[in-house]
């Protein structure tokens, strides 16, 4: 009996799968593991090679994720939310504990934007992050920025945030949880605003670079909604394996990164990376079977970018496995600055684009360019996949 192709986008921020299983992280038996854990491997689901089971994965993971490394992204009620649209600008009052928070977003729609719902990219910091906006301008794909800051600065001071306005208690929340959170608001406006904003809720997409990245891909991982995430240049704490970053050389290790990302307790692994249940290449692929694009950039060497090449090839895996790999690519590539797009991978985000943005269907995503790490062995670390 033929599989079913599984669904490109979803029409909730997490499935109904979410909730399902309980974990109790809490009493659980910690073992060394010195490879990357198995993604397919769950104490309680029994994997039928079904999309269906990968679904319900994603619940242990992104659970060991809130509780190992970022803290819980606060869950908010619609009756909670309201939006409207003031001369393309998007405005989202999210009301909790009789606090306020309000996120502002003007749109750059298309100049010729018709009556039909436009496809959309959320930039972080800037309208398409940092890929140049011409590749969407030119196909009249509308681009929401994401002012970060509304919801937390760069570097938190806990517990002062706007977003701890809100939520008081979750002062030890780290900027990979909140932020993701913001954006999760800005998409329920945009559900609410549906008639007045004319986004293409089903073709939007999200990209960042370097902490932007890695804001990009939590949101991404987090929110079922986004479509394409295209993740430039996320480097450690991000793409890259910490297992595997702990191999190399002055690179963004767990025991180095901005702690003000992550929760504070994340620092018990700092020299025990191996006791970590859980890996990026699975952060990763919680994006399965949503499309992304990964980004690397190899003249930075604190980027990682080796580490980063063999996570993806690891959460590459999940995507093979229910038989859609053109959903997921990679591109890792030196001669430019940082978040600067080289004229060589120009062609592979237009790729993306098109493809899952504007539904050519004629469009080869099945990019896996890293030549720098030909030589590289990554089969080694991850011994589930052979």
């Amino acid at each position: 009996m033929a599989q079913t192709v599984p669904p490109y986008v979803y029409d909730k921020e997490q499935n109904d799968n979410f909730t399902k299983t309980d974990y109790n992280f809490a009493e659980k038996q910690l073992v060394a593991c010195e490879t990357l854990p198995n993604p397919f491997q769950d104490e309680q689901l029994k994997d039928d090679n079904t999309i269906s089971f990968w679904e319900a994965r994603r619940n242990w993971i992104i659970k060991a994720l809130e509780y190992y490394e970022i803290g819980q992204k606060p869950m908010v009620s619609r009756d909670c939310i309201d939006a409207k649209m003031v001369n393309d600008t998007l405005f989202v009052n999210v009301k909790v504990n009789g606090e306020v928070l309000t996120l502002k977003s003007h749109i750059r729609y298309p100049e010729n934007r018709g009556t039909e719902p436009i496809p959309a990219i959320i930039g972080i910091g800037m309208p398409a992050g940092s890929l140049p906006m011409q590749i969407f301008q030119d196909r009249g794909i509308a681009m929401i920025p994401f002012d970060f800051t509304q919801v937390t600065s760069h570097t938190q001071k806990r517990g002062t945030e706007p977003i701890n306005r809100l939520y008081p208690e979750l002062v030890e929340i780290g900027s990979y949880a909140a932020w993701p959170w913001g954006v999760s608001r800005l998409i329920d406006g945009l559900e609410i605003c549906a008639k007045e904003a004319n986004i293409d809720l089903k073709h939007l997409a999200i990209s960042g670079c370097s902490f932007a990245g890695k804001m990009a891909l939590f949101s991404a991982a987090l929110d079922q909604r986004i479509a394409l995430c295209i993740a430039q240049e996320p480097g450690g704490g991000g793409v890259a394996s910490w297992r595997v970053s702990e191999t190399l050389g002055n690179v963004e290790t767990l025991g180095k990164t901005n702690y003000s990302w992550f929760m504070e307790s994340m620092r018990q692994f700092s020299d025990k990376v191996d006791m970590l249940p859980i890996d990026h290449h699975m952060l990763t692929a919680l994006i399965c079977p949503r499309a992304l694009l990964i980004l690397g950039n190899t003249d930075y060497e604190w980027l990682a970018d080796e580490s980063g090449y063999v996570s993806v090839q690891a959460a590459r895996k999940v995507w093979e496995k229910y038989g859609i790999q053109d959903r997921m690519g990679f591109s890792i590539q030196g001669g430019h600055m940082h978040c600067m797009l080289p004229a060589e991978q120009f062609p592979e985000v237009e790729a993306f684009v098109d493809k899952f943005l504007l539904e050519k269907k004629d469009v080869d995503t099945n990019i896996t360019r890293a030549p720098m790490f030909e030589h590289v062995d990554y089969m080694k670390w991850i011994p589930w996949a052979k």
